[in-house]
């Protein structure tokens, strides 16, 4: 039984007595502790190491108070267990050596079992579980297919994204087929987190936002929806997906019957409160830059989001994308502190 279940109530849009709040990529940089565990371990050893991926991932619960635990991990560990080969460069960040180029290397993609490939995630979580003793909800991940593939085909972080579009315009019957294969295999490690111990489950859409709206529905939407009804078809398990960048198609993520939608902080919340109608539960919002700025100014933002939703619920406070990690954690755990008391139903 969960100590604290607020996230879980205000993802079903039960009534909950403050708004509960976690932070995208709170187990993470700006933390000193998760710091001096990096210089012990490369990022794909701590990846890959359960028991101190378990270990970061309750650093900011501890250390910050927020009201879940994501689990520490990374999207592109699934792409990389479907056989690439994934190196993460220092200043550069994740490369893959052999990026997706034509029909004979989508070809070469594996359809995965998540309890041998991805094993060491689902130990992180099943270690995480025990030692949080049920203090807050775990949240497990995955990056949407269309993500993935990006990464997949630009092979490294991108500005144009010039790779990823010729792809899938020039080749769109491979990038479908892969899209349809990745979502298979999210759908199957998702609900293995979940078995595992995973409390909700988030899906991340970072590179929705880089397509047009009838192009977003297209490679990203609809396979996103294909996960969704996977996951709800074997649990009840809530989900929330965050698609960055999308603006005013924000109610097109409720036609997928997800629990939640993510918000970044380039809609105003009034308007996305609009958009979705009550359908779904809303989270995110606050651009993590603000955590740059004075106390003053970071309340002033917190209370114009929580003063926005009301005393609705279905809202779950959270940034618009993930925390800096040149961020003071002293910023972050004034923030969570005075969601808490300001949000008192």
């Amino acid at each position: 039984m969960l100590m604290n279940d607020l996230i879980i109530r205000a993802c079903k849009k039960q009534d909950v007595e403050r708004t509960p709040i976690w932070v995208m990529r709170q187990a993470g940089r700006y933390l000193p502790e998760y710091r001096a565990i990096r210089k012990k371990v490369s990022f794909l050893e701590l990846c890959k190491t359960p028991e101190l991926a378990a270990e970061v991932t309750i650093q900011p619960v501890d250390i910050i108070g927020v009201d879940a635990a994501i689990i520490f991990s990374d999207i592109l560990v699934v792409p990389e267990a479907m056989g690439m080969e994934l190196n993460i460069e220092e200043g550069t960040g994740p490369v893959f050596s052999h990026p997706i180029r034509n029909v004979a290397d989508s070809e070469k993609l594996l359809r995965i079992d998540p309890s041998v490939k991805l094993k060491y995630v689902l130990d992180a979580i099943a270690l995480t579980k025990k030692e949080l003793n049920g203090r807050v909800p775990i949240i497990g991940f995955a990056g949407s297919p269309f993500t993935l593939l990006t990464y997949m085909v630009e092979g490294k972080t991108s500005k144009s994204f010039s790779n990823i579009k010729r792809f899938i315009f020039q080749q769109s019957k491979t990038a479908h087929k892969i899209l349809e294969l990745m979502a298979d295999n999210i759908i199957d490690y998702l609900l293995a987190k979940i078995q595992s111990g995973a409390d909700l489950v988030q899906i991340f859409d970072t590179w929705g936002g880089i397509l047009s709206p009838h192009h977003f529905e297209e490679f990203s939407l609809q396979y996103m929806s294909k996960i969704v009804e996977g996951l709800k078809l074997k649990t009840d398990v809530p989900v929330i997906l965050f698609s960055k960048g999308i603006g005013s198609s924000i109610e097109k993520l409720t036609q997928t019957n997800t629990d939640v939608i993510g918000l970044d902080w380039s809609i105003d919340i009034k308007e996305a409160i609009g958009k979705v109608g009550g359908k779904a539960a809303l989270q995110g919002n606050l651009d993590p830059t603000i955590l740059y700025a004075s106390e003053e100014v970071i309340a002033k933002e917190a209370d114009r989001i929580l003063t926005a939703v009301g005393k609705n619920n279905g809202h779950i406070f959270n940034l618009g994308h993930g925390i800096h990690p040149d961020t003071d954690p002293a910023k972050l755990k004034f923030l969570v502190d005075y969601v808490k008391e300001k949000s008192k139903r």
